[in-house]
């Protein structure tokens, strides 16, 4: 797309009509102008220039002044420009929240759970999530997940937030999250990558996310799921890191034994269980 084109789409974003635009761009290519020239350069009819340059002004964006019987229109610095439209989206956007905010909160029942699909707005909502997180977040995440949070997670880092968890897979760049054992072995298993993501306690989104389009997660406040979801982290971590401290023959037992009991668990045959991964 020609940037120019891409600028009006944008600044029509901002509450602006697309001959607003026009003419305020033209503008600042050339000024001061009257509204016949204006309109040439733009493209703008004339019929319309007028109207639109009365609306321009109106917002404090184009300013006239008379000089020797001839009005001539002037641009609005743009760093000007930028701050007011700042500071007005500001005002628009603490209106809602103020609002939004108390008509939900009005409603709000914490043990709704709201179900997620499709990998991309699944990323999308957690990373929202994570943008918002004050003090703490928990997960257990894969490697092709974490890789598309990977920005919003080192920006929670450097405001302080503490990011702690269970990692799957081979490149775990996260000191205080821990890389899951025998990955391989699980993947055979599950067949399937789960998620879980915990923000400050409160709120949890988890489920399925290797699916695609078809990917699902359920996302939820309900303080029973957050614990639920607390417990099952900080239970892999218990076992991972306990299996980490073990040396070769002690942890060539221990795996066993969690073997022995995952197979009695799920009622794996022998050959079903066999043709895991080890």
């Amino acid at each position: 797309m020609d940037k120019k084109i891409s600028i009006i789409e944008d600044m029509k974003k901002l509450g602006l009509s697309e001959y607003e635009v026009k003419a305020y761009l033209n503008l600042l290519e050339e000024y001061p102008v009257n509204g016949y020239v204006l309109s040439k350069n733009s493209g703008i009819p004339r019929s319309r220039i007028y109207e639109v340059l009365d609306n321009l002004k109106n917002k404090q964006i184009v300013f006239e002044q008379v000089e020797n019987d001839t009005t001539q229109y002037y641009p609005l610095e743009p760093k000007l420009l930028i701050g007011k439209l700042k500071n007005n989206f500001d005002d628009i956007l603490n209106n809602v929240d103020e609002y939004t905010k108390k008509v939900y909160y009005e409603q709000q029942n914490d043990n709704k759970l709201i179900v997620i699909k499709g990998r991309d707005k699944i990323i999308d909502f957690v990373n929202t999530l994570i943008s918002q997180a004050n003090k703490r977040i928990a997960v257990s995440i894969w490697e092709e997940e974490i890789n598309d949070m990977r920005a919003m997670l080192d920006a929670a880092i450097k405001r302080g937030v503490t990011v702690k968890g269970i990692y799957f897979g081979k490149n775990n760049s996260y000191k205080d999250i821990v890389s899951h054992r025998r990955i391989e072995r699980y993947l055979s298993e599950k067949s399937e990558r789960y998620m879980i993501v915990i923000i400050d306690g409160i709120q949890v989104v988890s489920g399925i996310i290797s699916r695609g389009e078809d990917s699902q997660v359920t996302w939820t406040k309900d303080a029973g799921f957050v614990d639920m979801s607390e417990d099952y982290i900080a239970h892999d971590l218990m076992v991972n890191l306990y299996s980490k401290k073990l040396d070769e023959d002690q942890r060539e037992e221990f795996e066993a034994y969690s073997d022995k009991v995952r197979k009695d668990y799920y009622g794996f045959s022998d050959e079903e269980f066999n043709n895991f991964k080890i």
